[in-house]
């Protein structure tokens, strides 16, 4: 996705602005001709750094500002206010930097500077000479660029099973499935990224075979790699329900930009679609697909969708907003059959509805037996990782959907795409010996009809759902809690608020 244009906002400071006005260890916004420019001080020094995130362009003056980074309010990436590197996911450009003159009591902002490459990674005692990664997803995607922004110069091999070159995934239910996205704001990077940064990406590439004793790797077409360090980020695959009619073309799931464009592609001519599952990609494929003014039915088990994920009340008024545009529910019941020739799904409460198309969303699976059967350590479906998420094998690390490591004295699995982006970037620094505990607080995002929805933390289970505004009112906060402790929150239009949250609970985490 690129970045969007952001209006001149605030002084113009290649003019000059008072030195006074730019608080110490905070942020001033302003421009240098149309580009957004934001200033930042410390002491005497002041930068100047672009005021736009590269993720998705949100306003950076919004943000939070946290010991000399700034924290981005829509999805929180981060960046160094002096060299304008991304130092966190979902971003993975960095800010455009301009030159700073401080004069007496007057700052101004002269050209602009080159990009400020990272600081190299501290060389390990055995620095490896060939990493694999094998996942083309968020976390293997992230790590790959990482080790090249840490000055990793030896052989990067990232193979994927995937079709297409790493993609914006979330984006797959979002603005791709209403076809407000085009396919070229999709890619992570352009295609001539990889070559240049001398990535091997190797696409359709379904790798079978681990020997950890041999540190080889065997695809299904019979390519061998070998390795010195390996990060498994094998991410997940839908769960697909084993009921008559569902074999059939008509009836989807959505994972892969294939899925995306096959489920597109027939929509032409259909009126109605069913949705099954109502968890949060559920429903934003409602959404989406209301967006082309298709009827679009949602069956789901539970009589409260997503309740036991943002609390009761939350959830009922996201149901209500999508009832208000058009989504008719079919709830505490579940798919029997589908039959394609007729077009219809049967539920098992006896009830039959239209549906030209059936997509499936009730959740995934992690791809971790290509883990399992080189016999690391499994728990649960999930690669059993340490703090440095290190596997049972000290050549091989795991990260993404995949990876089971202790959060908050739990052990679990996250299936959020900035978490895993950043346990790749994690992973790529200990790939060559930094030795970095994972430490980020669980964050994804979710869009309803112009509707953002800001989730930080993690809240396994929680007692109490504290909720302060509406969602009617485009303003609310809802904060989960167990006996008494805050596990996690989720903001409409407070997203300041969201940040200041995610601090706190980093705080509690770090304790």
């Amino acid at each position: 996705m690129g970045t969007q244009a952001g209006s001149a906002m605030g002084p113009d400071l290649a003019l000059g602005v008072a030195l006074a006005s730019v608080p110490d260890g905070g942020t001033l916004a302003g421009h240098v001709g149309d580009e957004p420019v934001l200033l930042s001080r410390r002491g005497q020094q002041v930068f100047a750094v672009g005021g736009r995130c590269t993720h998705y362009g949100a306003p950076l003056d919004a943000g939070l500002v946290v010991d000399g980074q700034v924290r981005c309010p829509w999805h929180h990436a981060r960046f160094d206010l002096c060299s304008g590197r991304c130092l966190a996911a979902p971003a993975l450009a960095p800010l455009p930097v301009w030159s700073v003159v401080v004069d007496a009591d007057t700052v101004r902002v002269g050209a602009a500077l080159p990009a400020s490459p990272a600081a190299p990674a501290r060389p390990a005692i055995d620095m490896p000479r060939r990493i694999v990664i094998v996942g083309g997803g968020a976390a293997g995607a992230a790590a790959a660029l990482r080790l090249r922004e840490l000055g990793y110069d030896g052989a990067v091999s990232l193979l994927s099973a995937d079709a297409d070159a790493p993609y914006d995934r979330p984006n797959l239910s979002k603005d791709f499935l209403a076809g407000s996205a085009p396919a070229e704001w999709m890619p992570l990077q352009p295609p001539e990224r990889w070559r240049e940064l001398e990535i091997d990406l190797q696409l359709d590439c379904e790798v079978t075979t681990l020997d950890p004793a041999a540190r080889e790797l065997r695809s299904a077409d019979g390519r061998r790699w070998s390795y010195d360090k390996l990060l498994l980020a094998t991410g997940a695959e839908p769960v697909r329900l084993p009921l008559p009619g569902f074999a059939a073309p008509a009836v989807h799931v959505l994972r892969s930009m294939t899925d995306a464009r096959r489920l597109i592609g027939a929509l032409a001519g259909a009126r109605s679609v069913a949705v099954i599952g109502a968890g949060f990609i559920g429903l934003e494929a409602a959404a989406a697909l209301r967006a082309r003014d298709l009827q679009v039915h949602v069956v789901a088990r539970e009589p409260d969708p997503m309740a036991r994920i943002v609390g009761a009340e939350l959830a009922a008024q996201v149901v209500d907003l999508h009832r208000r545009h058009g989504v008719q529910f079919h709830l505490q019941c579940s798919p029997a059959a589908y039959d394609a020739a007729a077009h219809s799904l049967s539920l098992d409460n006896g009830r039959v509805i239209a549906a030209d198309a059936v997509l499936v969303g009730v959740g995934v699976r992690p791809r971790s037996a290509l883990a399992s059967a080189a016999g690391l350590q499994v728990e649960q479906g999930g690669v059993v990782v340490d703090a440095q998420l290190c596997t049972s094998d000290a050549h091989i690390y795991a990260v993404g959907d995949i990876a089971r490591f202790a959060y908050r004295g739990h052990y679990t699995r996250i299936e959020h795409w900035v978490h895993a982006q950043r346990q790749g970037q994690c992973a790529a620094a200990n790939l060559l010996g930094v030795g970095q505990a994972f430490a980020d607080v669980p964050f994804f995002w979710s869009h309803h009809y112009g509707t953002d929805l800001r989730y930080t933390g993690h809240a396994r289970e929680f007692d109490e759902a504290r909720m302060e505004g509406s969602l009617a009112a485009g303003e609310l906060c809802v904060r989960l809690s167990h006996q008494g402790v805050l596990l996690a929150a989720v903001t409409v239009g407070r997203d300041r608020l969201n940040l200041e949250l995610e601090r706190q609970l980093e705080a509690a985490a770090a304790g």
